[in-house]
């Protein structure tokens, strides 16, 4: 079926094209159907399949523009609010539809600025919708169409009753449309109570994960699980990866110890403030990270399309974890990887979300040393590849030139791969060379992070991020370990360089500090 198919408007159908859509997921072909022709909707379907356009193109094809708001969407997270209400602005772009985000954490004053200029939907979570009916700056008691979506998520959070209380304040004439990736029985009784005879629209989990999402595991010991991790991202080398752990101690852990190894990666987990995720999610979304260590509450609502990897550190304690972690990859129909690793006494877990997630996910070796040399060295060949097809090489020309008067093209062609990319010889992944501990005179203060530092020394000094050891951020300085015989390069090259807006310094940590004060002599001889 196509979207034309569907008796969708000009000026919809031209948003859908623009967006890229091509043709209608499973659950659009149900559902939109249905929801224009009146029908309350009970949806089953994961994150992922493409439900938000389900809802989003026939309410933005009939809400009313006369009566504002015509439709209420309820979301779990302030994220999901902000991504779905940008999600349905975009597909109603040409019909000149308005859809605003309302959640706490934002300033409830300019909230009820927004609304008063009225938006034809509204996307909320809750608790805030909650507060502008109680002051009476929200009216929905004549909205046509109301989504409950990703009703489970509601459930886990403690928003059931908020639901009901939202739910009456509706009118008896509205339709309403329920969406969630399970089905527990709280979920049901608010089906049954307060839906007219609903239909239920379920696409197959079977249809959905498997097909796009290549699903894997290895058994690993509790002490072997940080290595594995890390020699899976050698090899796999996600453009963008999501760890999943159980705790926030877990998290903090998992990505100290990823920062100290090279990678560039941030935590995301409850105890960090609405400012700090905000951040974080936006250098992960803007590819200014490589991995996000997350917990299962901190990654509610994420929606990015481009996440390649979907890594288990911890096997999830339920299937239905399972099913909302791995659905934040393979997204907008893309393909995508998830890994998970376990212990051997978590096998019985393992079957459990085999069966209920009806799927098989295949056990692997871990990597060996050649794997990760390997994969080191595909990837030298492909920026070696990048750097000629785009003509960035001629500058180094006359100096190729020069040396190869004296030298042969291997001798000349082996050592500029040394000087760039240093040792990486198969029993390299299986040592940790000499470091040496430098000083910079760059702190927090400066509003500077480790993925920052990090960032920018492997650039300045052209070094991968692998060769960069351990980075202890401090208020007014920075120490970092890189290996010895990459010290004096990465001072040369780093010294007096402007980071964050100010000239930065660097020595061996051994000599005396460079914003170290003289002493003063000693008078007493």
């Amino acid at each position: 079926m196509q979207f034309q198919e569907l008796g969708l408007s000009k000026e919809t159908l031209k948003s859908l094209s623009e967006m890229g859509f091509e043709e209608p997921t499973p659950i659009q072909t149900l559902v939109i159907p249905k929801i224009m022709a009146g029908i309350d909707i009970i949806g089953q379907a994961l994150t992922g399949t493409g439900k938000t356009a389900a809802f989003g193109i026939p309410l933005v094809e009939s809400c009313s523009k006369k009566i504002r708001p015509s439709g209420l969407i309820l979301e779990p997270t302030r994220e999901l609010a902000m991504q779905v209400s940008q999600e349905l602005n975009r597909i109603g772009k040409h019909k000149k539809s308005l859809a605003l985000p309302i959640y706490g954490g934002k300033s409830i004053e300019m909230q009820i600025k927004a609304i008063n200029l009225g938006a034809n939907l509204i996307v909320g979570t809750p608790g805030r919708i909650i507060d502008h009916l109680d002051r009476g700056t929200l009216d929905i008691k004549n909205i046509s169409y109301l989504v409950i979506d990703e009703a489970d998520e509601m459930l886990n959070m403690g928003f059931i009753d908020d639901i009901e209380i939202i739910i009456k304040r509706t009118p008896e004439t509205r339709q309403t449309m329920l969406f969630s990736a399970t089905m527990p029985q709280p979920i049901i009784d608010i089906a049954k109570k307060y839906m007219k005879s609903p239909e239920k629209i379920k696409v197959n989990t079977k249809d959905v994960v498997v097909p796009k999402v290549s699903q894997v595991f290895y058994e690993v010991r509790e002490s072997e699980k940080i290595k594995a991790l890390i020699r899976l991202l050698d090899v796999e080398n996600p453009s963008l990866a999501i760890v999943f752990c159980h705790t926030k101690k877990e998290v903090d852990e998992v990505t100290i110890q990823l920062q100290e190894t090279g990678f560039n990666a941030a935590a995301l987990h409850g105890d960090f403030s609405q400012a700090h995720r905000d951040e974080v999610m936006n250098k992960f979304r803007n590819g200014r990270l490589d991995v996000l260590v997350a917990t299962d509450v901190a990654a509610r609502g994420l929606d990015i399309q481009d996440v390649t990897h979907v890594i288990n550190y911890s096997i999830p304690q339920n299937p239905e974890s399972y099913i909302h972690r791995i659905g934040r990859t393979a997204r907008a129909g893309k393909s995508g990887m998830a890994i998970t690793l376990v212990r051997p006494r978590e096998y019985r877990t393992l079957r459990l979300i085999e069966k209920t997630a009806k799927t098989k996910i295949d056990k692997k070796s871990l990597p060996s040393s050649k794997d990760v040399f390997d994969a080191r060295a595909r990837a030298i060949v492909n920026d070696i590849i990048e750097i000629i097809e785009n003509n960035k090489y001629k500058i180094y020309s006359p100096i190729v030139n020069k040396l190869l008067k004296e030298h042969d093209y291997e001798q000349v062609l082996a050592a500029a791969l040394f000087s760039a990319y240093g040792d990486i010889r198969e029993d390299e992944f299986d040592k940790r060379p000499e470091y040496v501990r430098l000083f910079m005179t760059i702190g927090r203060k400066d509003k500077i992070q480790v993925p920052d530092i990090l960032k920018s020394i492997a650039l300045e000094a052209k070094i991968p991020h692998g060769k960069i050891g351990k980075i202890d951020v401090m208020d007014k300085f920075t120490f970092i370990e890189v290996p010895e015989e990459l010290a004096d390069r990465v001072i040369r090259s780093v010294d007096e360089m402007i980071m964050s807006g100010r000239k930065v310094r660097i020595a061996k940590a051994k000599e005396k500090t460079l914003d170290e004060k003289p002493k003063k002599k000693d008078k007493s001889h």
